[in-house]
């Protein structure tokens, strides 16, 4: 038993004498004498490291341990094997392949294989799996997985979620960013939630936010007390603006579609028949609009919308259009709109092709069994607005 312990400290001493000789080279001390260099605190595992069983009271300026590492605060680097522990706080950079565990605020950096918890400060943490902070942090966080906080002042960067209270910067993440109150700037696979956000939000699927002073874009719905500036098929804004209408065009394709949104952006979305066709009746549609010289009565809607036609065998329709639609409101809550479109067609179907008779221009690929064409046509209808 006496050697092993003997064989342990010969092996610290060995280590602690690389050290002291590497710092030699760039003219500090181990032994504490320079004021510059501080206490230099060398392991394997507590207690067996050159502070002994007193580590967890003393503060370093360089640590190095094989496997993990305790102390009372660190004010340079530190690095281990497996984790880095300090009670309170840290002023440098701290490594270690699997975890840091700060006890109180970070200054510096915490570079970690898996996690890093820390309790705030200005701080840059990077983390395989995941970044924790009980406090506010200043700089900024990522994360393989997720990061977690009470408010940031800088970015939040992670493979799945990010979720603070506050955000003073952008949060980008794989699947899900939640703020509880503010956010700046969110970006998300698939969901940003927010209270109030002070630029955008943009989500693959859904943003949810209560007052957005910049643009919601998502790939389906933006949920909102106000925003102006919505981006989405369906856009279900508080102080916005709802209709439901039925429209038709030059196809006799007839259309019954919901569009919603802010004050000047809106989406479309909606179902159909066609009346001309014999199979290929079936219509769908979604797009986006805008509205332009609004006026108690009057406004120009624009829309890009894109329009199918199924019969649910073989054989394709596809229309997208280019819209310029003058609206007339005829009550508070009733509006009839019409006007030109510009259309680009693709179908593999004889029906689709004979929808309609005059094109600007038509090609088809070299088997004759695509055909594609460019032509002018119209549309209008009449909707309720709520």
């Amino acid at each position: 038993m006496n050697f092993t312990f003997y064989k342990i400290n010969t092996q610290l001493m060995a280590l602690k004498a690389i050290t002291c000789l590497l710092l030699s080279i760039a003219g500090l001390s181990a032994s504490g004498q320079n004021k510059a260099a501080g206490k230099i605190h060398v392991g394997i595992i507590y207690p067996l490291s050159t502070n002994g069983s007193h580590a967890a009271l003393d503060t370093n300026n360089l640590s190095i341990h094989l496997l993990a590492g305790i102390s009372a605060s660190e004010q340079g680097a530190s690095f281990a094997g497996i984790s880095n522990i300090v009670r309170n706080g840290t002023k440098g950079f701290q490594f270690a392949a699997f975890s840091n565990h700060i006890g109180k605020q970070a200054e510096g950096g915490l570079f970690a294989g898996f996690l890093n918890t820390y309790a705030g400060g200005d701080a840059f943490a990077v983390a395989g799996f995941s970044n924790v902070a009980t406090a506010d942090v200043k700089g900024a966080q990522f994360a393989g997985f997720a990061n977690v906080s009470k408010s940031v002042k800088g970015a939040q960067f992670a493979g799945f979620a990010n979720i603070a209270k506050t955000v003073k910067g952008p949060q980008f993440a794989g699947f899900i960013n939640l703020s509880k109150k503010d956010a700046a700037l969110q970006f998300a696979g698939f969901m940003n939630k927010a209270t109030d956000v002070k630029g955008s939000q943009l989500a693959g699927f859904i943003n949810i936010a209560k007052k957005v002073k910049g643009a919601q874009i998502a790939g389906f719905i933006n949920v909102a007390d106000s925003s102006d500036y919505p981006i989405g098929i369906i856009n279900i804004v508080k102080n916005g603006e709802k209709g439901i209408g039925i429209s038709t065009d030059e196809t006799l394709t007839t259309m019954l579609s919901f569009r919603s949104g802010g004050k000047v952006l809106y989406g479309i979305i909606g179902i159909g028949y066609n009346f001309k066709n014999t199979d290929e009746v079936y219509a769908f549609e979604a797009g986006l609009g805008a509205h332009f010289f609004q006026s108690p009565t009057f406004r120009l809607n624009a829309e890009i919308a894109g329009t199918g036609l199924e019969s649910f065998k073989a054989g394709e329709y596809f229309k997208t259009s280019f819209r310029l639609m003058p609206a007339f409101k005829i009550s508070p809550k009733l509006e009839i709109f019409g006007g030109p479109s510009v259309n680009y067609l693709n179908t593999n179907t004889f029906e689709g092709r004979s929808l309609n008779k005059s094109y600007i221009n038509t090609w088809e690929n070299k088997w004759g069994n695509n055909f594609q064409a460019l032509y002018i046509g119209y549309g209008g209808g009449i909707q309720y607005l709520f």
